[in-house]
């Protein structure tokens, strides 16, 4: 099966159950785990199996929008099957962990495998996988060597030059959050308000369809997700994007913004047991490479082995944690609104 297809996303919920060794008569009495996930790559539940055939614990996965999910979950309540909840973006998992959907899972492994600065200082969730904003850029329309951090974006030198995605989503608005932690109320107010006032084309729904306009020309620079580039270079939406990938230049600021997937022990988890036994193994080494690997995500901890990744390393992250990242979306969304980005 080729990558495109390992990839696909479906809005809608998906159900799915994994685990070996179950006899017909033995199932009901058999350890499982109910997985909800805002992730959507048909490669996790190549980890799922992976982890169900290591324990004999079975994974029954819901699969859909991360807040669908949240919502599916304010609305069970206490009558809710879900036992570990797997969110992208610090936004969502903190927000989650704010409702009470999450509850405390305190292990040692965990505390072990996960970085302080991408989990809850409270144990209701843990980072497994890690996402670096970059910023992109056509070197046949912007002078390159005069961009180095996400600040340069606001520079008179790029006006009608760029191109940003719409303000609802949650990884601008991690950015935000991340430049008001980073420096300060008043600094990312002049930031904003050079960088907005040097988009000239309608803000992007999708951070390919942003990548494809830098390189066409379109625009000059833009910010996204590193491995959207990533996977349009390994080919993965195939041989046009390749060519357009291949064609940007990618500026990993340094320090950079980081962010993450993140999962925790829901709030009204049945089979607690299991459900931190899934996070610490999603957390290991192995886990988090697992699940990072064929997304061209980052694991927990160093950069992982694809060659085409090798391209975007190292890069150091900066001192915001995810937490703090989460504490701010609300002003950050509100400084966006103020400032025009739309």
């Amino acid at each position: 099966m080729g990558l495109k297809a390992r990839l696909t996303y479906s809005g809608l919920a998906v159900v799915l159950a994994f685990g070996v060794g179950f006899s017909q008569t033995g199932l009901a009495n058999a350890r499982e785990v109910r997985v909800y996930s805002g992730r959507h790559y048909n490669t996790d539940r190549q980890i799922y199996k992976k982890f169900s055939q290591q324990t004999g614990i079975k994974v029954r996965l819901i699969e859909s929008s991360g807040i669908s999910l949240v919502e599916r979950l304010k609305r069970e309540g206490s009558n809710s099957q879900a036992d570990v909840i797997i969110l992208v973006d610090a936004a969502r998992i903190s927000n989650a962990a704010k409702a009470g959907l999450l509850q405390p899972s305190r292990s040692a492994k965990l505390d072990q495998e996960v970085p302080s600065a991408y989990r809850d200082p409270q144990g209701r969730w843990y980072g497994l996988t890690r996402r670096v904003r970059v910023i992109i850029a056509n070197p046949s329309k912007v002078n390159v060597g005069s961009i180095r951090t996400y600040a340069d974006l606001a520079k008179p030198s790029f006006k009608g030059k760029v191109c940003l995605r719409k303000r609802n989503n949650v990884y601008n608005q991690s950015l935000v959050a991340d430049q008001l932690v980073m420096r300060g109320e008043a600094s990312t107010k002049s930031w904003l308000k050079g960088m907005v006032s040097n988009v000239s084309q309608p803000y992007f729904s999708g951070d390919v369809s942003l990548a494809r306009a830098v390189s066409q020309g379109i625009c000059g620079v833009g910010i996204v997700n590193h491995y959207y580039v990533a996977r349009m270079r390994a080919g993965a939406s195939g041989a046009n994007d390749k060519a357009l990938a291949n064609k940007l230049k990618v500026i990993t600021p340094d320090p950079a913004h980081v962010n993450v997937s993140a999962g925790g022990l829901a709030r009204y988890a049945k089979n607690k047991k299991e459900a931190i036994q899934l996070l610490e193994y999603l957390a290991s080494p192995d886990g988090s490479q697992g699940m990072a690997g064929p997304t061209y995500e980052f694991p927990l901890r160093g950069y992982g082995s694809s060659s085409v990744l090798s391209k975007f390393v190292p890069f150091r992250p900066d001192r915001v944690t995810i937490s703090q990242l989460g504490a701010n979306n609300a002003k950050a969304i509100k400084l966006m609104a103020q400032f025009g980005w739309k």
